[in-house]
């Protein structure tokens, strides 16, 4: 079950504009809840995150109450519950995984395009690292064709090809997995997402250095 500890730490920090649909009020509140999950999940001891990002989905849950329909608000909920998930560990975690799964498919029932197709991002990154059945849905086809539909909708974008190339380094498919660091480490910068960018960087940095070995 360490599989959690890697969990989306998705997240995924996805677009970095919201919908135009959204509200200006929503739309503060989101820029809040991506701003406060870069800094508990790159910033804050590891020990401290689980019970912070807890804190965090009652945010999220504030946001929707007034928005329950905004994708964009789903998606971060799905992203702040599967980060907690990953925090938390162990057999516990798999509540919290479900809950972030409903919240992606609520989003992507509503809009799949909505903050460059993140949804599929991030429901695509937990169906590679949640384990199968029985004790949970995993299931790497799956995930495969998520995370590609995201890359349909953002192909240049860092947190799609960071996920699809930590799903194919998995696969052993490392040849691929460079190529899709490589476009991850070349992603343009997202306004107001600096914290999430300088972090998705440095994961991307490591697991290439990790591919590039495998590749010797």
């Amino acid at each position: 079950m360490n599989a959690f500890r890697t969990l989306i730490i998705a997240a995924l920090g996805c677009a970095a504009l919201p919908a135009f649909a959204l509200s200006e009020g929503g739309q503060t509140q989101l820029h809040q809840l991506q701003t406060r999950w870069a800094e508990i999940n790159y910033q804050l001891p590891e020990k401290q995150r689980e019970e912070a990002f807890g804190k965090l989905v009652t945010q999220a849950d504030a946001a929707l109450a007034g928005e329950p329909k905004a994708p964009e608000l789903l998606i971060w909920r799905g992203i702040i519950l599967s980060t907690q998930a990953g925090a938390k560990g162990g057999l516990g975690a798999l509540s919290l995984v479900k809950q972030a799964k409903s919240s992606l498919e609520q989003a992507l029932a509503i809009d799949p395009q909505a903050l460059a197709g993140s949804a599929y991002t991030s429901l695509g990154s937990l169906y590679y690292q949640v384990p199968g059945w029985p004790i949970g849905f995993g299931d790497d086809d799956e995930a495969e064709k998520l995370l590609k539909q995201a890359l349909a909708i953002n192909p240049d974008g860092i947190d799609p090809n960071y996920f699809y190339a930590d799903y194919l380094q998995r696969k052993k498919r490392y040849t691929e997995a460079r190529g899709a660091l490589q476009k991850a480490l070349a992603a343009k910068d997202r306004p107001g997402r600096e914290l999430a960018d300088k972090g998705r960087r440095a994961e991307a940095q490591a697991l290439l250095q990790q591919v590039e070995g495998k590749l010797k």
